[in-house]
């Protein structure tokens, strides 16, 4: 079904619009647009996704998606969505329904076109749709993109909570599930296999000890291992032996992930104990399992996602845009965002983090001819000659270190070693190591590192490494659209509210760019 819906402005549209032209002129905007951002092609493609559900009444995809724009815009759940289509004349006045006494779809409409947004990626093609628009202004050029990435944090929706609650959420969700699945009220369970831990307001006010003293909390954890212990053989015994029902084994694998993240056997003995420091890929939240803590600089720490953008320099325009886990490395998004941006153009230049450095894209995008600027990781040796003090010839495969010694890189260990004998007569050696010799590394991205330290060594190339602030700024304006704190759990659906608010950040700059002489538009 199509969104039938004039491109012309109709008396009423034309006298709301005069009246929106300060205050909510984004909102006219969109109206006047709605009909080229959807156009056939993306029609056909939506129509294809999100077909036609049994027993319900058709709804245009368009329509949908459209609705998915407005409340990134507005920042509004579902519920909030459906009641403000029936009461905001500016909704109405996008979405081709003014006058209306109710919203032209439902909640559940709109959980079923974000679930099949997300089968199809069609919350990429959105995102796509707006670079498209932007193409289409003819305001700035399409070849040889110069490109630039960058992430930000993204706090998680679950609740984040302490070693001792998150196994006692966790052995409660195991109660509820095996509750539902054997149709056993929760209170039986509890009587039956002798849990008191979960019969109170809190696990730690069941327990009631001195949190201080390490031997109650000791004693405490056996308690709470023993019941945990002790719901699994009454589980165990319901199913004869072998638990079927998946959310059932679900939330038993989920408790013992938790106890095996957050506790470690005690090496003076007395049974298990709380881990020192964090496990890698320590699950913080039950309530979204797929967040993770991480790091945005050593004094940043956060919980949740991290929100990564490419987007084109000289231009508010962001071609790709996804969330992953906080602990997830920098590098293993950059092939994700360098394939959305491909779909726009080749890149002549590419301006990274150094987090990125480490993608196997790298050396590909080199291969083309595509130019890596990048600060260089830094190379400290406490006062000593670094690596960049020596000159590595990768064409010869020689090291010359500053005292003007030569050796060569050995082939199997990639190392270039001064040995003893070589430095040990060296009138250079106190300022080169405190070690008989000395060993230079060649990464596998050395020429690369080479051009950037030859880069950042420069004025001129200092400045060009500024020139990535305006990613930042990117990042910012996302921002300022999605919020600090994630809308949803999961790291999909969460790709899927960031590339939308992306779309949005498109649509402000089509719409800042038809409003201006080509002259001052950038």
């Amino acid at each position: 079904m199509r969104w039938n819906v004039p491109a012309d402005l109709d008396a009423e549209e034309r006298r709301l619009a005069a009246f929106l032209a300060k205050k909510g002129k984004f909102y006219v905007f969109l109206r006047q647009i709605r009909h080229r951002l959807f156009d056939e092609s993306l029609e056909q493609e939506l129509e294809r996704a999100y077909g036609k559900a049994r027993g319900k009444a058709p709804l245009p995809a368009a329509l949908l998606a459209m609705v998915t724009l407005l409340q990134a815009y507005t920042q509004v759940g579902d519920a909030e969505a459906v009641e403000t289509a029936a009461m905001d004349r500016r909704w109405q006045f996008v979405l081709g329904c003014l006058g209306a006494t109710k919203a032209p779809f439902s909640q559940g409409a709109l959980v079923d076109f974000r679930r099949r947004m997300i089968e199809h990626d069609l919350d990429q093609r959105l995102l796509d749709r707006t670079v498209e628009l932007a193409k289409e202004t003819g305001l700035f050029g399409w070849k040889n993109l110069r490109l630039a990435l960058d992430s930000s944090p993204l706090i998680g929706a679950g609740k984040v909570q302490d070693s001792w609650n998150l196994v006692g959420r966790a052995l409660s969700a195991v109660v509820d599930c095996a509750s539902a699945c054997f149709e056993v009220p929760r209170e039986q369970i509890l009587a039956e296999a002798g849990l008191k831990l979960l019969s109170g307001s809190s696990l730690k006010a069941q327990l009631d000890i001195d949190w201080d003293d390490a031997d109650q909390q000791s004693a405490a954890l056996n308690r709470l291992l023993d019941e945990v212990a002790a719901l699994e053989v009454w589980v165990s015994k319901r199913a004869l032996g072998s638990v079927k029902e998946a959310p059932l084994q679900e939330a038993l694998n989920a408790l013992w992930a938790v106890i095996k993240q957050d506790f470690e056997p005690d090496p003076f003995g007395g049974g298990p104990k709380i881990r020192r420091g964090t496990a890698r890929d320590r699950m913080p939240s039950l309530g979204d399992p797929e967040m993770r803590h991480g790091r945005k600089s050593r004094s940043q720490p956060f919980t949740g996602y991290k929100r990564h953008l490419i987007k084109v320099l000289g231009a508010d325009i962001v071609l790709g845009a996804l969330a992953a886990p906080a602990n997830k490395p920098e590098h293993e998004a950059l092939e994700p965002l360098l394939q959305a941006s491909e779909r726009h153009g080749q890149a002549e230049e590419v301006k990274i983090d150094r987090g990125y450095l480490g993608s196997p894209a790298i050396g590909e995008l080199r291969e083309q001819g595509t130019r890596i600027v990048c600060k260089p990781w830094p190379v400290r040796n406490h006062g000593r000659f670094t690596k960049a003090d020596f000159a590595i010839d990768l064409a010869s495969q020689t090291v010359t270190c500053p005292a003007g010694e030569t050796v060569s890189i050995s082939p199997a260990s990639q190392q270039a070693t001064f040995g003893a004998a070589t430095c040990s007569g060296c009138e250079l050696k106190p300022q080169c190591t405190v070690a008989a010799g000395r060993t230079v590394s060649i990464h596998p991205q050395e020429a690369l590192m080479i051009d950037l330290r030859r880069l950042k060594s420069t004025p001129d190339g200092r400045a060009e490494l500024r020139e990535r602030v305006e990613i930042e700024h990117s990042l910012a304006r996302l921002g300022a659209v999605q919020g600090k704190r994630a809308r949803y759990k999961g790291e999909r659906k969460n790709t899927l509210d960031t590339r939308r608010c992306a779309a949005i950040g498109n649509l402000h700059a089509v719409a800042k760019w038809l409003g201006q002489p080509a002259a001052q538009a950038s």
